[in-house]
């Protein structure tokens, strides 16, 4: 998967389809399942960190991840955020950030969050030659401004930061806690494509966060989520099995022994 068949499969009319990934046999699996792109999303610093917000995670903990995921995967774009508060340090640090992760991860694409007020970075990027997916609609990075994780509903603004971001150069935009109605307006209006998160189904794809669709979370899982297998309880059981097997003498036997 390269940047320009990404675009053309909105113009083929074949949904796209997104999950995170953190890990090397996490992405290897996705990969492996044809998923069209991977994001190293900084949701890591709640899926994988346990932090409240996305705001701790640093450039070099993204840059970690990245590696891991761009190594394992095969067919899959792999894109990854740049990390809260670099994008607003101005459009050289902005630069510089994004070149670190495109060079150090060898990931095919940063992402990040704003539509109008980030149209100049993004266009900067993009002429510096590192593709660029925007995000508007609900931004974690703005959580402490919008008063929390809450549907937004402004279909002017919402718009506005939409075509601006495809204006400025931006690939793609994920659209994210919007309404379905407003989603598709957007969709229908733009060019390149669309990825929806809690935003209907006419995006032109849909990402989730891999833990919430497989049912791998250790707490909240947003309404918009449908969780595809109960990988905790999976889990949980195996162990438990283990744990007593181990109590119990019976692991291991003579076929786990040298």
């Amino acid at each position: 998967m390269t940047v320009p068949r990404f675009v053309e499969k909105k113009q083929s009319g074949t949904k796209l389809t997104m999950l995170t990934a953190y890990d090397f046999p996490t992405a290897k699996l996705l990969d492996e399942a044809g998923v069209d792109a991977l994001l190293v999303g900084d949701s890591l610093a709640m899926v994988v960190q346990g932090r409240e917000t996305t705001l701790p995670v640093t450039l070099e903990e993204m840059i970690y991840h990245g590696e891991m995921v761009s190594r394992a995967a095969k067919r899959a774009l792999v894109v990854v955020d740049i990390p809260f508060p670099i994008n607003h340090h101005g459009v050289r640090a902005a630069v510089k950030a994004a070149g670190k992760i495109i060079k150090q991860t060898g990931c095919n694409a940063v992402k990040l969050e704003g539509g109008a007020e980030q149209a100049e970075v993004i266009q900067a990027l993009v002429t510096a030659g590192i593709p660029v997916i925007a995000h508007v609609g609900l931004r974690p990075q703005a959580v402490n401004v919008m008063g929390g994780y809450k549907v937004q509903r402004n279909r002017d603004e919402l718009m506005a930061d939409a075509i601006a971001a495809e204006n400025a150069g931006a690939f793609s935009i994920v659209l994210e806690c919007i309404p379905a109605d407003i989603a598709k307006d957007i969709s229908a209006k733009l060019t390149i494509p669309t990825i929806g998160i809690g935003a209907g189904p006419d995006c032109d794809g849909q990402v989730l966060v891999v833990n919430d669709m497989l049912g791998a979370t250790s707490g909240y899982v947003p309404s918009f989520v449908k969780q595809y297998a109960n990988v905790a309880d999976s889990i949980s059981k195996a162990v438990a099995q283990w744990t007593d097997d181990v109590v119990a003498g019976k692991f291991p036997t003579d076929e786990q022994s040298f």
